[in-house]
């Protein structure tokens, strides 16, 4: 799913318009990334969804992938997206997203099938 195809869900999904859908993604990503982005920036959660941090990495030896040489990696920073718990039981079927019951897990191929 891309984005238009995102913001056409949830606007079908919430009775908001397209527009509106739009404008708030915008928004929910440049907050993100705002915070992710500061030397100081805080954790963001949302609760049983997931949450967002900056997460420092140390310096570190590496090879260069074209030659096999060895080099220096500097230190940098990264960002660490954890998904909430709902999510998580919603992705191994403990759970639902719209509230039915979840979908039963497939069955294993029969014996000697192909």
């Amino acid at each position: 799913m891309n984005r238009s195809e995102l913001v056409r869900a949830v606007a079908e999904q919430s009775g908001v318009s397209a527009t509106d859908v739009d404008s708030t993604l915008s928004g929910l990503f440049e907050v993100v990334a705002g915070q992710v982005g500061k030397e100081d920036g805080e954790k963001i959660s949302i609760t049983g969804f997931m949450s967002f941090e900056r997460t420092r990495r140390k310096a570190r030896k590496g090879r260069n992938p074209a030659t096999g040489e060895p080099m220096d990696i500097p230190a940098g920073y990264g960002v660490k997206i954890t998904a909430g718990k709902k999510l998580k039981d919603i992705a191994s079927g403990k759970a639902s997203a719209g509230g039915a019951a979840p979908a039963a897990p497939p069955s294993p191929p029969a014996f000697g099938s192909n």
